[in-house]
């Protein structure tokens, strides 16, 4: 069975990173090398990637956050957006 699904028998479900949390990087946030490494050392959850080109998403550790708001207090204000994927 494909990776990107559950594993739920023959059923045909996909999985969807991000159901209930998205994680949002302002560009000027996403292209910075050193903030991607501290973004990636604080998530408890291992939200960020950091390489030498910036950071990314891990999208399959979305749904892991626990809303500390740890990369908010690390980003320029207004780089990094938590929302909230439901009511």
């Amino acid at each position: 069975m494909p990776e990107a699904q559950r594993a739920f028998g023959a059923r045909e479900e996909k999985f969807m990173p991000g159901e209930f949390i998205d994680v949002r990087v302002g560009a000027k946030a996403a292209t910075n090398a050193k903030l991607a490494a501290k973004l990636a050392e604080i998530c408890p959850v291992s939200i960020f990637v950091a390489s030498s080109e910036g950071v990314r998403i891990d999208e399959s550790n979305l749904d892991e956050c626990v809303l500390c708001d740890l990369c908010l207090e690390a980003a320029p204000k207004g780089q990094i957006k938590i929302v909230k994927l439901y009511e």
